[in-house]
């Protein structure tokens, strides 16, 4: 009896925090979504401008690393092509497990959906791969003036996915998480083999 009164406490406990989380989360989406504005052309760009430099991103690496015969950019570029695409696959995968819904289709009435997006909401993968290219540029080139402003544009694109209601606060937060990380441990993978290679 003491254990079923234990685990009933536990359950609603989570069910409070739960639904605690998803208030804050839908009360932060609504401060920074607001009604529709001139500057919605702006953020739109912005949120569309991702993959485009994504894709250009591991090119240009790799075409300065060819022009200059450079074997470890050569690697880097692949590297960061790896990671965005392991990013981008995760955050699929997750979605279709997940399958959590745009908060402009869940909340109509609170939510202007200045952009529709099909697919699910968790995680974002604009956000996701944002943040996979900012990592593997800062790894590679470990300097302020790469880091500040890679981090910068990503932080960025995960702001228009609130303003344009297509992404709740935590789905860009983990969007975020699953570009970094996987990013950093493809950085690392790549690392221990490129050891192992030479030593061995």
């Amino acid at each position: 009896m003491r254990n079923r009164f234990i685990l009933s406490l536990f359950i609603c406990f989570s069910c409070f925090l739960k639904a605690q989380s998803q208030n804050l989360d839908l009360r932060l989406l609504q401060s920074i979504n607001g009604p529709a504005s001139g500057a919605d052309a702006t953020w739109k760009h912005i949120s569309g401008s991702v993959y485009v430099t994504a894709a250009a991103t591991p090119a240009s690496m790799l075409i300065v690393a060819l022009s200059t015969h450079n074997k470890e950019l050569t690697v880097e570029a692949f590297e960061t092509g790896a990671a965005i695409v392991i990013s981008a696959g995760l955050d699929n995968t997750i979605k279709n497990i997940t399958k959590r819904d745009r908060p402009y289709l869940t909340y109509p009435t609170l939510i202007t959906g200045k952009e529709t997006d099909g697919g699910y909401s968790f995680p974002s993968i604009h956000t996701s791969v944002a943040f996979a290219t900012a990592t593997s540029l800062s790894l590679s080139f470990p300097k302020w003036y790469v880091i500040a402003p890679s981090f910068a544009y990503a932080s960025t694109v995960g702001y228009s996915r609130l303003y344009l209601g297509v992404h709740y606060p935590s789905d860009v937060l983990g969007g975020a998480l699953i570009g970094a990380g996987s990013t950093f441990l493809t950085w690392k993978l790549q690392k221990l083999l490129n050891k192992k290679y030479h030593y061995h």
